[in-house]
């Protein structure tokens, strides 16, 4: 049969690569997998669509990785998502719950508008890795979340690893424990790193994150 699948999506102004020290364990761990770690529209050496209305919504992000995993001829994968890349994976769990055997969200917060909003980033000057427009468009989806995305969590039907990354993160660590009280199987791992939990402290994450995908 082959390794078993697992698909890695990464955070907002990172790119596949952003993964490969964790692919590169996961392929040669104790249980070898195919590792998978596209980069999102607007992000690397995928398509940058500017001010195209609509380019960067969640859901146009979560039908690439659809259509992405059907060329592949996957039916049946664990996905693990970091930040915006989690988003697009929960997404993907709701819409298509037998697509997703096991899900790990790394710090994900819940969709709750926020209260005041996220002000405008401003662009930093020089050449970028990502299409800015794609910062804007996902700076008001996480002002206001599509309230739709609430109301399916609880349609997603995979075992769920919630990776907090403690008080030194930028996500507030309640709305990351709200998210994991919506999905039906979830459970909390907090590994105090931060944000980026899988670059900062890469063997804590494994250490929660490969026993979990392993049954």
């Amino acid at each position: 049969m082959g390794a078993p699948p697992v698909l890695l999506l990464h955070c907002r102004g990172a790119d596949g690569g952003d993964w490969a020290p964790i692919a590169e364990r996961l392929a040669a761990g104790p249980r070898p997998r195919r590792v998978y770690a596209p980069d999102l529209r607007g992000h690397g050496r995928s398509t940058w669509l500017g001010d195209e209305p609509g380019a960067y919504a969640y859901a146009a992000m979560r039908e690439d990785i659809r259509a992405f995993l059907a060329a592949l001829g996957i039916d049946r994968t664990d996905v693990v998502g970091h930040s915006l890349g989690g988003a697009v994976a929960y997404l993907l769990a709701q819409q298509a719950p037998g697509l997703v055997r096991r899900l790990v969200l790394e710090d994900v917060p819940a969709p709750i508008p926020l209260d005041p909003p996220r002000p405008p980033s401003e662009r930093p000057s020089g050449d970028l890795p990502f299409d800015w427009a794609m910062v804007r468009a996902t700076d008001e989806q996480r002002n206001a979340p599509d309230p739709a995305w609430w109301d399916g969590m609880g349609r997603i039907g995979a075992p769920t690893l919630v990776v907090a990354g403690g008080p030194g993160s930028v996500i507030p660590q309640e709305q990351i424990t709200v998210l994991a009280g919506l999905v039906p199987d979830a459970r909390v791992a907090t590994v105090d790193a931060g944000h980026l939990v899988h670059e900062t402290r890469p063997e804590e994450f494994l250490a929660v994150v490969e026993p979990f995908l392993v049954p």
